[in-house]
């Protein structure tokens, strides 16, 4: 009995967290530049559906149209201990979406001809030993050179600090390729961590010093950085995990340090709908290399993926959605894009498994904001 009152009252909080911030929208869409006033409600129905649903205690979004970001803001709370707001600067962990702003760094390297992408990687990142096949970072970012994922709970969940991107290739480089690349599309994180290796053998920079003047400055991304759980983050969201029971639990410790490129990032979802714009209105690459990035790969026998050159590539009513989601501990986000129309939009959780739940509800907010009055 006890436990059931505490559930009803955190929902009871969550509610009025959701109302507090909630004014903001509403008087934002009012302006021209902003969302229109009535598909700002439908929008907000949307949220609070979704989070009602799924039991989520904060959520961060940031809407783009016409190539500028026209509204952001938070509902619910980022942390429920402390009764702290969700809101559009919480600082959330990307998990997954790490991997287009990695990609995107591999492609500038590639349009400055200081990485030949069908070279065998190990020529730009000699920490990865050779195979017993030839592998390439364009391969890589496909997801298919044949380099494996996690193999375990205990990988997941590593509390150990590494301190360079190298140094987390010991957890897998001594190991052979699952298959010979090309040949089967498989997902891996581990593969994005060599991709930083080879940002940083290409280039001569740290790999996040690299992003940081190439990618999030020009962006104007503010907030992004790599995830470190030693330093104080301001605003940092507490993250949450659901038992079979739907009782809420704090997430389990985890240190991305040996991740960073394939899904070691954290920040916030405005700095992610800069990095859409940036990309859209192409700050960060050319018109051909996004292309490229946003076209279907294909394994040797001609099968077409899902996935391009760190992104997954999708359609919506007739339209490319180019996305991508993220899961791990802490968090689910998702960015989707759909770039001929400057459209995006950038969901952040801090709660754990919800990612397939925020990639319906973006498309659900994307067919609100195209619908003709």
């Amino acid at each position: 009995m006890r436990h059931r009152f505490s559930q009803a009252v955190l929902f009871l909080f969550i509610s009025v967290a959701f109302m507090a911030v909630a004014t903001s929208f509403s008087a934002q869409a009012q302006s021209p530049a902003g969302v229109a006033a009535d598909k700002a409600e439908r929008i907000e129905r949307a949220i609070s559906a979704e989070m009602s649903r799924s039991n989520i205690p904060g959520v961060s979004v940031a809407i783009v149209t016409d190539n500028k970001l026209q509204w952001s803001n938070g509902y619910g709370l980022a942390d429920l201990e402390n009764f702290v707001p969700a809101k559009s600067s919480t600082v959330y962990r990307l998990g997954s979406i790490s991997k287009p702003i990695t990609a995107v760094a591999v492609m500038q390297l590639v349009e400055r001809g200081k990485l030949d992408p069908d070279a065998p990687v190990q020529k730009y990142c000699s920490a990865f030993p050779e195979k017993q096949w030839p592998v390439t970072a364009r391969q890589i970012l496909g997801h298919l050179g044949g380099i494996r994922h996690y193999k375990g709970i205990e990988e997941v969940n590593s509390t150990r600090r590494y301190e360079t991107v190298a140094a987390g290739l010991e957890i897998f480089k001594s190991e052979p390729l699952l298959h010979e690349p090309g040949t089967k599309y498989f997902y891996t994180t581990y593969g994005y961590s060599v991709l930083g290796c080879a940002v940083e053998g290409a280039s001569g920079m740290k790999f996040t010093d690299f992003l940081r003047d190439n990618i999030f400055k020009p962006a104007g991304m503010n907030r992004m950085r790599a995830d470190d759980i030693a330093e104080l983050i301001i605003n940092r969201a507490q993250g949450y995990q659901k038992t079979r029971s739907g009782e809420l639990r704090n997430s389990a410790l985890a240190d991305t340090s040996y991740k960073i490129p394939g899904g070691g990032l954290v920040s916030t979802v405005e700095d992610l709908a800069r990095f859409a714009i940036a990309l859209q209105t192409g700050a960060l690459a050319k018109k051909d290399t996004l292309e490229q990035m946003y076209t279907r790969q294909k394994t040797r026998d001609g099968n077409q993926i899902g996935y391009g050159l760190g992104w997954g590539i999708n359609e919506r009513k007739g339209m490319r959605v180019v996305a991508h989601g993220g899961a791990q501990q802490r968090v689910s986000t998702y960015l989707f894009m759909l770039p001929e129309k400057g459209l995006a939009v950038a969901l952040m959780a801090n709660l754990e498994g919800v990612g397939g739940r925020l990639n319906e509800l973006s498309g659900q907010i994307a067919d609100i904001l195209l619908e003709q009055k």
